[in-house]
Parts: C-alpha cells; structure tokens; sequence
C-alpha cells in the first residue's frame, strides 16, 4: 500500500524573515514550525472550521449529520470522540449560521397555501415545576416552536420560538409577513392569539382561515398519555375569501412528527431535553436549514428549497457550514 505524504511547507517568521523548522504536531493533527532565532512556534495554514473551531471539517460534518439524525449530544460524542462540549458549542454556532441563512434567502416569496401550527417542547424542567421555583427566568419551563410550512413546496417559510402567548404569537406572524409577498391562504389551528396576530400584520392581504379540532372527554382508566380522541373539526373563516377544500393542517402536523423525530431534544418522554434555551434554538434552526436546503424530500424528489426556486442543487452540510 502506498502511503500519502503531506505536501512539504514552509513558514517563515514574521519577526526575523528566517524559515521555520519543524516542530511536532498541533494536538488537531496540523504540523507545527518553530523559528530557529526567537523561538516562535507556529501552525501550518488551515481554515478553522465554522471561523474560529479547531475541530476538523470532517469531524464537525459528522457530528453534525448525526445531531440531524435525532442522536443526543452524548451519543454523538460516543461515536465521534468529540468532546460534548465542543459538540455543544459547534450546536449553537451552527445554529446560529443556519438562522441568519434562513432569514437572508427566505424574503418575498411569492406562495399559494401556508399550513402553520405550533409544536410543545421544553427548556430545563415543564413549566408546572416551574411555578414552584423563585423568580425562574423566562429561558425556562414551556417553550412553543411555532412553524409556517408552504403546502406546495414543502418549504419552512417562518418560525418563531417562544411561549404560548399574544406577544410571541404576533412575532412568528410578522416573520411569516417578512418571508412571503402577494395574496395567498393561511391555514391555522384554533390556538385564539393568532385571529388578532394575522388581522394587525396582514389585515385584508390574505384569505385566512382556522380549523378547530373538538377533543372527546378523557375516559375512565385511559392512560396519561394517550392521545385526545377528535370527535369534530370546524372551519372558521377569518379574513378574505377562503376556499375550503384548501383548507387543511395536515401537512404542518407531518412536519411536527418530523421534528419529534430528528430533534432528540424534542422527543418525547425522554429525558434529552435542552438545558438551556440558546441550545433549543440552535438545534431548531439547523433543522429548518438541513429540511429546507439539504434534505430531498420523498414526494418531491428535490429539496423544498429547489422546488421553490431559490437553489438549484441539493446542499451538503460541509455548505450548510461554511
């Protein structure tokens, strides 16, 4: 077997303008020089991946993709090496890199149904624990990861996390008004807040609708967490003229079992929830970014961002990174 050698470098000091020798390795794998006159040490050139991280692009890709597939932190450092620390720090700065990406090229979009709905997690213990403690930050108990999905393209058009509540509720609408343009129908669930929401940032602009689900009464003897038995559904017109065959919540539901179901810290009945909110946030909008960008979608053979027109090719998460 032939063994491939690193090409030969050098490195000259900045101070004396003498060539470096070498010295050992960085603890990353990168070879290491040393001025012979002042003693200087320096580090072969690299990129640091996501700008400031010494862990390998490689690494970072891996532990990315299976954070993506629903492992938890510690997994993924059982079958890395990876410090979870690192890991958790690598989280959040993907995460924020994923945030800003979606709000730059998600802007103006021209849709035709909006599909939105919002889905129960966590931040350090449920918000009834919650009330027994002194002066809980706001970064703890409940926290609702609103989401506006287009039926079409499969695309996340906006999301919001926050409480369930008339202030968050009003600026998950407001992202939703900054990412789509023209007239087209919004479809919700019965939570009251969003009626007051969609009429003082769309007004008349759209036609909106809500579906309201009637649960049946827990039976004796059901167990605590079977699901609610659905015994009606009403349409309730809000705005515009909506047409009710396209009235529907069934695709944005989908999507929350794709979210239970690849975000570990959304799982339920487990106990990977997140510790801090920053991390929940993170995790969240990597997600959207891998679903919208990278993801191909079974029914649509593309990604939803291809199908809606903003890429022309299926990103890798190296991209989703760089």
């Amino acid at each position: 077997m032939v063994s491939q050698s690193k090409p030969a470098i050098t490195v000259t000091c900045e101070t004396c303008q003498v060539t470096c020798q070498r010295f050992g390795k960085h603890r990353n794998g990168l070879r290491r020089f040393r001025c012979p006159k002042c003693g200087k040490t320096f580090t072969e050139p690299h990129a640091r991946t996501l700008d400031t991280m010494y862990i390998p692009q490689d690494k970072a890709v891996l532990a990315t993709r299976l954070l993506l597939e629903g492992n938890s932190i510690r997994s993924t450092e059982r079958c890395t090496g990876i410090d979870r620390g690192t890991i958790a720090t690598m989280l959040v700065r993907a995460g924020e890199r994923c945030e800003k990406l979606l709000a730059d090229t998600i802007q103006n979009l021209h849709v035709r149904d909006v599909e939105a709905d919002e889905i129960w997690g966590f931040v350090g213990m449920k918000e009834r624990a919650k009330a027994n403690l002194y002066n809980a930050p706001d970064t703890l108990g409940d926290a609702y990861t609103y989401v506006a999905m287009e039926r079409n393209s499969k695309l996340i058009l906006a999301w919001h996390l926050g409480k369930r509540n008339r202030q968050d509720t009003l600026q998950f609408i407001v992202k939703l008004r900054r990412a789509t343009e023209g007239k087209f129908q919004l479809t919700t669930d019965g939570w009251p807040s969003y009626p007051d929401a969609v009429e003082r940032v769309f007004g008349s602009d759209i036609h909106y609708a809500q579906l309201v689900k009637v649960y049946a009464a827990s039976r004796d003897g059901e167990q605590r967490y079977s699901p609610a038995e659905v015994v009606d559904v009403e349409v309730v017109p809000r705005a515009g003229m909506p047409e009710y065959e396209r009235i529907c919540t069934s695709h944005i539901e989908r999507q929350n079992l794709t979210m239970r179901m690849q975000i570990r810290r959304l799982t339920r009945l487990t106990n990977a929830f997140s510790k801090k909110w920053e991390n929940l946030r993170a995790a969240i909008a990597l997600h959207f970014a891998y679903y919208n960008f990278c993801r191909v979608h079974s029914s649509l053979r593309v990604t939803p961002a291809m199908e809606a027109g903003i890429t022309d090719h299926v990103w890798t998460i190296a991209e989703l990174l760089a």
